[in-house]
């Protein structure tokens, strides 16, 4: 491969992206020239030729001489640190820092900095350094410079050196349940789970069985219109909720409803035909659920329910009302905003906003459904822990959001256009993987402070003590391949790891949450170690636990991460009785995702799954040919012996589904995202199924009694 221009690899080093990368084989590859020039375009660079190039680096080289001080500064506390400033050569520096609560500090030291002043054309600049002191608080903080008559301010956000795990938990290992909420139908729900089906599955584990948390699919908001998007992996907005969750009845203004008698009739008809059918139907289930909403929504509020609404309406401010417009916006027009009409381009235009005022009450609309959400979110963790759980819920965070849809929409600025994120080809997903979804634009995030991000993550752990990040090394270095091209021709973009992983252990650390990272597939080493020195735990899944350093044999317990969470199988995989039974071949052989003969994919397969049947054996917890209900309780009883501080049980394993939620690498090919929870018949259960289920019981004693032996 011919060699990368010098000022394009220089250009690409600034701006953290990759002219070359170690594959999953341990192969190196050079990045092609065209990958390096489409990625640096969508950061808003152009570097097609020579010209654009030396042109970018000036401009890159007068941006920063530019800045009186740092666009973001993160420190940790407890540490001292140091930032620099750019003043006019010669003049006197003033700083202080405004702190959170309105206080303020000042006489920072200043420290030795050789660097020469630089020539801006109109002036020389110098370059200072200063420390900050490492005693301050954390928070979201100012940082203020006075030069001459010019004053000039940046962010500093302070954040823990370390996470340390929630208070309830302490020293404590405990265990939980992970489950797609969608898939779990009870008798009163509208044929899909909802909010009141989470909050009895987390009473009925978390009393009966000793359960600490609960472990959900991302319940972020699709769009509201027909065909609704099955993959909570890609939702329109990560910052809010999808409404399919609510549980009309649980509105407390359901009781001043008319006809209720007919809106029964209408949920069991829905039931009725969704026990028949094969697949999830999202769009029956929204279309029935928003007109009962919509009759909900109508009824005259108490003066106290309109205070509250009116306090969660402040609180949220400008972003939920630009959600609930796209949301009215897109019931009209589609969910795509690329294709309305050009006046609603942006939340900004003036089209908009007298859109907003012709159909305010749809607007209004869509902002009531996510105070509905705040409320029933806030009563499934509150009585999960009530109910004896350490932690409650635990929410997942995707990767991304839906190009065309609503966050895309109001974050044009800070997403990445031209490109979309996904991972390279590894030993599960030999292709690589395009998950359509746009960036973050790591300039533009501390350009704004990484505003987006805090608020993102405040809003998920606002009614939660967990959350689980979905590919967590997105943190890092996130592949970005652009559009048109396979995964395979896209490169790494860096991010700083230091600031995204510091505010979310600040959040959490505000929240009193747990932070599990999904550090699976390529992963630098470097990476998990800096993890678990930050405090947040690692992921564990027991086909990947291997012994590379050995035989490549099965990893034995005791050696594996005390900081993880650590389970049997995770919703990209079969359930483990579909796993044992060559299900994940199978299928990726019928999708054509295979990159070798199927032969040698089940020979590799069952030697594998003999040698953790070999290694169940060896510590006593399997028989010489045991069965597959026997087989899984020992997979289980495995990870007891592990030092794990998290067990996770896929509900789909208590109660022996077979078929799996989602095959990376499809998307219509397989019904991913839509396949109601079964048993290993196929046939549907329901939630009041599963909390009879001898399986479930068996594999829920298991696991408490693995953390809490002496109970």
């Amino acid at each position: 491969m011919a060699q990368t221009p010098q000022s394009l690899g220089e250009l690409a080093r600034r701006y953290g992206v990759a002219t070359e990368y170690e594959d999953w084989t341990g192969r190196h590859v050079d990045v092609p020239e065209t990958t390096l020039v489409s990625v640096l375009a969508a950061l808003g660079v152009p570097a097609a030729t020579e010209d654009e190039r030396v042109a970018a680096l000036a401009s890159h080289d007068r941006d920063y001489w530019s800045r009186a001080l740092p666009p973001t500064i993160v420190a940790r506390a407890g540490s001292d640190s140091s930032f620099w400033v750019h003043v006019t050569h010669g003049d006197p520096v003033g700083l202080w820092i405004r702190l959170e609560d309105g206080s303020v500090r000042a006489g920072m030291r200043q420290l030795e900095n050789h660097t020469p002043p630089h020539d801006l054309e109109d002036r020389l600049v110098g370059e200072a350094s200063f420390e900050l002191p490492g005693d301050l608080p954390l928070g979201y903080h100012r940082l203020y410079i006075q030069a001459g008559s010019v004053e000039s301010s940046t962010p500093l956000i302070v954040v823990p050196a370390k996470l340390e795990l929630p208070p309830r938990l302490g020293a404590k290992r405990t265990w939980g349940l992970a489950t797609q909420l969608y898939s779990v139908q009870s008798e009163r729900s509208w044929g899909v789970g909802d909010l009141t089906d989470l909050t009895d599955l987390a009473v009925w584990s978390g009393a009966r069985y000793g359960a600490g948390y609960i472990l959900v699919n991302p319940l972020h908001a699709a769009a509201p219109v027909a065909p609704m998007e099955p993959s909570p992996y890609l939702p329109t907005s990560r910052r809010f909720v999808n409404p399919l969750y609510l549980r009309p009845e649980a509105i407390p203004e359901f009781a001043e409803v008319r006809q209720r008698g007919r809106i029964r009739r209408t949920r069991l008809a829905l039931q009725e035909k969704a026990r028949r059918a094969d697949l999830i139907d999202r769009d029956a289930a929204w279309g029935a659920k928003r007109a009962v909403l919509e009759s909900v929504y109508r009824v005259k509020r108490s003066a106290g329910r309109q205070l509250a609404y009116d306090a969660y309406r402040e609180r949220e401010g400008r972003v939920l009302d630009d959600f609930a417009v796209w949301c009215a916006l897109a019931e009209r027009h589609g969910p795509d905003w690329h294709r309305w009409p050009k006046k609603f381009s942006s939340p900004a235009r003036t089209a908009v906003t007298e859109f907003a005022a012709k159909h305010s009450e749809t607007v209004d609309f869509h902002r009531w459904l996510q105070w509905q959400l705040d409320d029933q979110l806030a009563t499934a963790q509150s009585t999960a822990v009530r109910a004896g759980m350490e932690l409650g819920i635990m929410h997942d965070l995707a990767v991304g959001v839906d190009p065309n849809g609503a966050d895309a929409w109001a974050m044009q600025d800070v997403l990445a256009l031209g490109v979309t994120a996904g991972a390279p080809p590894d030993e599960f997903n030999q292709l690589g993987q395009d998950w359509s979804q746009p960036p973050w634009r790591p300039d533009q995030l501390v350009d704004q402070g990484y505003k987006p991000f805090r608020a993102m993550v405040n809003a998920i752990l606002r009614h939660a003590s967990g959350i689980r990040v979905d590919h967590i090394i997105g943190l890092f270095r996130l592949w970005w391949i652009p559009k048109g091209a396979p995964p395979t021709e896209g490169t790494y973009v860096r991010y700083d790891h230091e600031a995204m992983i510091g505010i979310l252990a600040l959040e959490a650390h505000r929240a009193e949450a747990v932070v599990v990272g999904e550090d699976l597939g390529t992963v630098e080493p470097w990476v998990r170690d800096y993890l678990a020195r930050r405090g947040l735990l690692g992921t564990s899944i027991l086909w990947f636990e291997l012994d590379r350093d050995g035989d490549g044999g099965p990893l034995q317990a005791q050696r594996w991460r005390e900081y993880c969470l650590s389970s049997v199988t995770t919703h990209d995989l079969p359930p483990t009785a579909g796993y044992l039974a060559g299900e994940h071949v199978r299928l990726r052989d019928e999708l054509g995702l295979l990159t070798r003969p199927v032969e040698e994919e089940l020979a590799d397969d069952r030697a594998a799954q003999a040698a953790w049947v070999d290694e169940l054996r060896r510590v006593g917890l399997s028989g010489e040919k045991p069965g597959v209900d026997e087989t899984v309780l020992a997979l289980y009883r495995y990870l007891g012996r592990t030092p794990s501080r998290l067990l996770g049980l896929s509900l789909a394993d208590a109660v022996g589904e077979m078929r799996t939620q989602n095959q990376p690498g499809t998307s219509n090919e397989y019904p991913n995202w839509r396949i109601p929870l079964g048993g290993p018949d196929g046939r549907r259960l329901l939630l009041e199924d599963v909390f009879t289920d001898p399986r479930a019981a068996a594999l829920c004693e298991a696991l408490r009694a693995a953390v809490n032996p002496q109970v």
